[in-house]
């Protein structure tokens, strides 16, 4: 499973496309923020006629409009004098102001045996293996960059499965696990089964859920990987203990699962009794069409996955290049879901992962004093709160949660509105 980073994947791009600016532009951009890219997704995603405007390209490949025109010539400089102690100096700032933990990550629902477990929800644990954190290759805009700088004081891992098993002891109300990182499929299966087989042991734990890019990014992982055969044998086993098996398939375009060996591992990954969920935010450059939702939810449920979630960008690295307005975003999932049949309006969306929960945009109200944001808390911290309503003011220029302002006094519960603090929402 070989992949580009660094300076050869600066390489390749001037090779493929014929402009060496471009993989120029890519070396300056790869040192801030991280990339890796899969042979498979070189040979058979990208269209380098097309690049860099093939969606595909801006969806794994380094762009210099990633950063802002002086941050991007601050790291040209240092690289072009060769002042290493500079270039460290500039890049660590820029991480820091590019928001690498958003919503809290790192003190929010945090266990205090260590950070590589997240409990945001009472039956929802989260489980960052230090094996899985990485990916067979880098989505550009993945709101977990961090875990793939080599930055240990901003990493979530744990070192193996016991601190899950013991926290999950002292914790029966939690019946789903997620394994996440990273990409849990880049663990051997052996290795990976000892952090399955502890939770089998667990009466309580009765969902378990991988994340994964495998299938559109390294579908050889399910086909010829050596241990591809020993990985389906533990999927079956954790859906013949009566476990529901979710793999979260993370799926920006429809061209991901075009490909024939990508066709084949979804074949093989259904046969094992898993059940096939997609999601993928919603960002410029490479599926903010409406056209594109429709044709991707379309598709796959023709290949036997649910479509589950449509999130907004998250609110850190190159956001000021992928995201989108709060009412584009809206218009994007309701207009895709028009021209779908209802076993393809199952996204739900655009979702934002917030520091109160998870928020879908239900629409535009227009109320007596003017329109409004419906938003709706899918999942919440404090669960009385799943299921409430709320409206924010209109403001087509929002792009998160905490640039809206709450309608009336009320829903003050759901929107912060800018003079609050998180602690001032909730308390």
């Amino acid at each position: 499973m070989s992949s580009f980073t660094g300076q050869r994947l600066g390489r390749l791009i001037a090779e493929r496309t014929g402009q060496p600016g471009l993989g120029h532009d890519a070396e300056v951009v790869g040192r801030v923020l991280p990339f890796k890219v899969s042979a498979h997704v070189v040979d058979e995603l990208v269209d380098w006629d097309r690049a860099p405007d093939d969606p595909l390209y801006r969806l794994v490949m380094p762009h210099r409009d990633m950063l802002a025109p002086a941050d991007f010539a601050a790291v040209e400089a240092a690289l072009r004098d060769g002042d290493r102690v500079r270039l460290r100096l500039v890049v660590d700032g820029l991480r820091e102001r590019l928001t690498p933990h958003p919503g809290g990550q790192l003190h929010l629902n945090v266990p205090e045996d260590g950070r590589g477990l997240r409990h945001r929800y009472p039956e929802t644990l989260l489980v960052f293996p230090r094996q899985g954190q990485t990916c067979h290759g880098y989505c550009a805009y993945c709101f977990r960059w961090p875990q793939f700088t080599g930055d240990t004081e901003r990493r979530q891992a744990v070192d193996g499965p016991g601190a899950a098993d013991a926290y999950l002891a002292g914790h029966p109300e939690v019946t789903d696990v997620l394994l996440t990182g990273g990409d849990p499929l880049v663990l051997r299966a052996e290795l990976l089964d000892t952090y399955v087989a502890p939770l089998l042991a667990r009466p309580h734990v009765r969902t378990v859920r991988m994340v994964t890019k495998a299938v559109s990014f390294a579908p050889e992982r399910f086909l010829t990987a050596p241990d591809a055969d020993d990985l389906l044998r533990l999927f079956e086993r954790i859906v013949a203990s009566g476990r529901h098996l979710a793999l979260m398939l993370q799926v920006s375009h429809p061209r991901e699962l075009h490909p024939e060996p990508a066709r084949r591992a979804l074949r093989r990954l259904r046969a094992t009794g898993a059940v096939l969920r997609t999601q993928a935010p919603v960002v410029r450059h490479v599926n903010d069409d409406a056209d594109v939702w429709a044709r991707m939810w379309q598709e796959q449920v023709e290949l036997g996955l649910v479509p589950y979630y449509m999130f907004v960008e998250r609110d850190t690295g190159p956001r000021r290049y992928f995201g989108l307005p709060l009412a584009r975003a809206l218009a994007i999932h309701a207009d895709a879901a028009r021209r779908v049949s209802g076993l393809a309006r199952t996204a739900r969306g655009p979702v934002m992962s917030t520091e109160l929960g998870k928020l879908v945009l239900d629409g535009v109200a227009h109320l007596p004093g003017g329109p409004a944001f419906a938003l709706r808390a899918l999942q919440a911290r404090d669960p009385a709160l799943v299921g409430t309503l709320a409206h924010a003011r209109f403001d087509p220029a929002a792009r998160w949660w905490d640039d809206l302002l709450p309608y009336g006094p009320r829903d003050r519960v759901l929107v912060p509105g800018k003079p609050l603090t998180l602690e001032g929402v909730v308390g």
